[in-house]
């Protein structure tokens, strides 16, 4: 019987709130942010591949330092499965929008008292990751070994597995040379947006079980993922799980002085 009426009170306030919400403003909003996100992400490509190139040096004398630098010796392991790492090249590639447009579709859907946190959440992660791009455009793993621009080939034992394996697409395309950053690896948003998923859909392991592994894994199996394809650093995902606390803590003070206001949930998710 408490159960049951915790179960209606905890529904309540949702039940309340999803009139107010308006997927096709939240729609809008959504391909509106991403809009902006992507021409200042892309903006930052402009960076030198100097500059890029020495931050990675940088990352990895610091990596070195905390005995953290083993990211080639977990790619060697598992070059060897062609499989696994074309898999993973899909999921690098495709997942990380995928689970974050479902996530959102998901707590606006089921959750609305909670969608105007996570969704504020979402975008303040993205906005500081953006920061990031622009002050320390870095070069990830896989492309250190190349001969750059600039003259200096070195060798640090990565391997491009997107070049050499393949996956679903390829930033040697034109279309992807002319819209993707190559260099906007510091924080990695593919590993913040994965912890802002799992925080996100937490609350369906509530009635579901069987969704609790799942959801705890999907963190784990993107930092997997990244490291693999070599694509990014550890610190790279240290970075990403700063942004994404520091992404929730301006979020949750942006909700409570609306609420402070008398602004309730629902009213926060109609304001751009």
């Amino acid at each position: 019987m408490t159960d049951a009426l915790d179960d209606r009170e905890a529904t309540a306030p949702a039940d309340a709130a999803r009139p107010r919400l308006r997927w096709w403003r939240e729609v809008s909003y959504a391909a509106g942010f991403y809009l902006v996100y992507s021409l200042i992400r892309n903006a930052t490509a402009a960076e030198s591949v100097r500059v890029a190139f020495d931050h990675a040096r940088s990352v990895i004398r610091v990596e070195r330092l905390l005995g953290l630098y083993h990211e080639e010796t977990i790619q060697a392991l598992f070059l060897h499965y062609r499989w696994l790492v074309k898999a993973l090249n899909v999921y690098y590639g495709s997942l990380h929008f995928v689970v974050t447009i479902a996530a959102l579709v998901w707590c606006f859907r089921r959750r609305p008292d909670r969608y105007p946190l996570w969704r504020n959440t979402l975008a303040a992660t993205t906005a500081l990751a953006l920061i990031g791009f622009a002050l320390f455009p870095l070069m990830p793993p896989r492309l250190l070994d190349a001969c750059n621009s600039f003259g200096a080939c070195s060798h640090y034992g990565f391997v491009d597995t997107l070049e050499r394996i393949g996956g679903l697409w390829s930033f040697d395309s034109g279309t992807m040379k002319s819209i993707s950053n190559q260099y906007a690896a510091m924080p990695s948003l593919h590993f913040a947006w994965s912890l802002w998923c799992a925080g996100t859909l937490w609350p369906l392991t509530r009635e579901r079980d069987w969704a609790k592994p799942l959801i705890a894994a999907y963190p784990a199996l993107t930092l997997f993922a990244i490291v693999v394809t070599a694509n990014h650093f550890f610190l790279d995902a240290v970075g990403g799980a700063l942004v994404f606390a520091a992404g929730y803590v301006v979020a949750s003070a942006i909700v409570a002085r609306r609420s402070n206001r008398g602004v309730d949930g629902a009213d926060v998710a109609s304001a751009p």
